[in-house]
């Protein structure tokens, strides 16, 4: 008998066991890109609750401030005044978060007589869109203090600044573009905005499925391939020599416990560290008073205010 027909028999099977792991392949790759897609969506894009306040009733007689981002427009801060030309500190929320969360912080802040200016970053509160996890925050952090130099009733000179997590990482990236930030505390930082991507991603219990966190990190890049040339904040801590740091750890968050840590050492001073229990959203009554007044002593040492009483 030939053995061109026992051939062609084996080459038929080769090719139809190719054709299906070609198949399999392809369903892994549309299975696993769709997958990535819609976790990316979801960190990207976390719910938001706009706060539903009048701030003319908000203790503190604040007062709203608008300034503009450029290349996005103008975006609506509340400013809670202290003393006349006092320093001013910049709260900035964490992801999934607003400024509404952070009141009773104005409170403490503004009972010591410093002026205190909150916003809502992209993607959360009142602001529509996508947040890019660190890198168009730290631009609008940096827009804030640009719109807030406009004002009389400050000292445009002196500014402070205190985040948390997505916050965090804008304060501290903000301090290294802009001299004026003289004293920054940073709860829960991380490196750089991938890496809390992947810990979102890995939150979501999807994570583990196969190239789903690379898909991810893929999309996260292309989506925000103009920031491509931004260095990690470790590279970049030595440019925050001479500049009071204060770096809290949350014990609830392993990740951002660890990373916040090596950050503090890797920093140059004067630099100090605390370690909390519990986030700052999820603290008791008593723990967030604790909380903030470790917050309003920091501020008190290293950007004291000075000016004259409002009228």
């Amino acid at each position: 008998m030939s053995p061109l027909p026992n051939l062609r028999v084996v080459v038929a099977r080769i090719m139809r066991v190719l054709g299906s792991l070609l198949a399999l392949a392809l369903f892994v790759f549309l299975a696993a890109t769709t997958i990535s897609g819609y976790l990316l969506y979801q960190v990207l894009t976390p719910p938001r609750s706009p706060a539903n306040v009048d701030v003319t009733l908000l203790m503190g007689h604040p007062t709203t401030y608008n300034f503009t981002i450029p290349g996005e427009g103008s975006r609506e801060g509340w400013f809670f005044p202290g003393l006349i030309r006092a320093p001013t500190i910049i709260l900035c929320h964490g992801y999934g978060s607003q400024r509404a969360d952070i009141l009773t912080l104005v409170t403490a802040l503004q009972e010591h007589e410093f002026n205190v200016f909150l916003f809502d970053f992209v993607g959360h509160g009142a602001v529509p869109g996508r947040t890019t996890l660190g890198y168009q925050e730290t631009q609008e952090l940096l827009a804030a203090i640009h719109g807030l130099e406009q004002r009389d009733d400050i000292d445009k000179t002196r500014f402070g600044v205190w985040g948390a997590d997505l916050g965090a990482y804008a304060a501290l990236s903000a301090a290294i573009q802009e001299p004026r930030i003289e004293a920054i505390a940073v709860d829960s930082v991380y490196d750089q905005p991938a890496d809390f991507l992947l810990m979102q991603v890995g939150h979501t219990g999807l994570g583990s499925l196969p190239l789903a966190r690379s898909f991810c990190l893929v999309g996260f890049r292309l989506l925000n391939r103009q920031y491509s040339s931004v260095r990690p904040l470790m590279d970049q801590l030595g440019k925050l020599q001479g500049i009071p740091k204060l770096f809290i750890e949350s014990t609830d968050k392993p990740e951002l416990d660890k990373e916040t840590l090596h950050m503090f050492e890797v920093a140059p001073g004067p630099k100090d560290h605390l370690v909390d229990s519990q986030t700052y959203s999820e603290m008791s009554d008593e723990g967030r008073r604790d909380y903030e007044n470790k917050i309003v002593s920091f501020f008190l040492q290293y950007l004291p205010p000075g000016g004259q009483p409002a009228q």
